[in-house]
């Protein structure tokens, strides 16, 4: 599927599911052949844009053929598949049946690209003043996941680690949870034992590790969250941390509740502390909606 940014990408009309080039497609369905392969399923004009705007590389770009017979949409296609031939990218014209296939929704979006995935080595990062990163140890569910990434672009954080047997960020459920905020957020995979070790160093250069927990004995709004670098550590759906990401953090703080739950949804809880932490740094400035 990999093609040179030094051409164009080639236009192709495809209308058979047995076509090769969309059977391999179909197949990034599936973990296994997103790794070999290094790329992703994303949908929409929307996410597509984002991922140019950030430098993503988009090696296939499908689209429906009523765009392109649409007088309303025509113009906007064709200015979209030009960004991504004029970096490599390979455009195929196709119909709303074949995508249905591809993305397996009933209404499917009339753009779905396919995406390099982009992951960022720990040493790259720098860590200083404000900064903010979450990080989630073994999140199993792609729709928390998702949801999870575009909060914490939506509240400043810089980037989300993946600790441990964390579900893929780029299965096709957790991007469409992101709404186009994957493209923003730097993603960090790690081991428990390297997050530990990282939360060493971190913790040596002035950052505060911040875990939740029910077990939690400091209440969440009393931490100070403003006094350098820091990293807000989410658990297990069912399992919370374990005990030795909790020893590892500064403070292990408890959501403050007032009904008869006794927990909360994991994006939900990890909203919840991030705004807690970010809110003296939010404002109205720069928003379009």
């Amino acid at each position: 599927m990999s093609n040179s940014a030094n051409r164009p990408g080639r236009i192709e009309e495809i209308s058979s599911p047995a076509n090769p080039r969309i059977k391999s497609i179909k197949g990034l369905m599936l973990k296994k052949n997103r790794d070999r392969e290094n790329v992703f399923l994303a949908e929409g004009q929307k996410l597509v844009t984002d991922a140019l705007e950030k430098g993503w590389t988009i090696r296939t770009l499908l689209h429906s053929r009523r765009l392109v017979e649409d007088d309303s949409q025509r113009e906007r296609i064709q200015s979209l598949s030009a960004k991504v031939r004029a970096r490599g990218g390979d455009i195929l014209i196709t119909n709303d049946k074949l995508l249905t296939s591809i993305t397996r929704r009933d209404n499917p979006q009339s753009v779905v690209a396919v995406i390099e995935r982009k992951l960022v080595d720990v040493s790259n990062l720098s860590f200083e003043g404000n900064d903010c990163w979450l990080a989630l140890d073994r999140v199993r569910d792609p729709g928390n996941l998702g949801t999870i990434i575009r909060t914490a672009d939506a509240l400043g954080a810089k980037g989300v680690f993946l600790v441990g047997d964390t579900t893929d960020p780029f299965a096709l459920e957790a991007v469409r949870a992101t709404m186009g905020s994957l493209f923003h957020v730097q993603l960090v995979r790690q081991s428990e034992a390297q997050f530990i070790e990282f939360a060493k160093n971190f913790q040596g250069q002035g950052g505060k590790v911040v875990g939740t927990h029910l077990k939690g004995a400091v209440d969440h709004r009393e931490v100070d969250y403003a006094s350098g670098p820091l990293v807000l550590l989410m658990g297990n759906e069912q399992q919370g941390l374990t005990d030795e990401l909790a020893e590892a953090c500064d403070s292990v703080v408890l959501i403050a509740m007032d009904g008869a739950a006794d927990s909360l949804n994991l994006a939900v809880a990890t909203g919840i502390v991030l705004f807690e932490a970010r809110q003296h740094l939010l404002t109205l400035e720069g928003r379009d909606h």
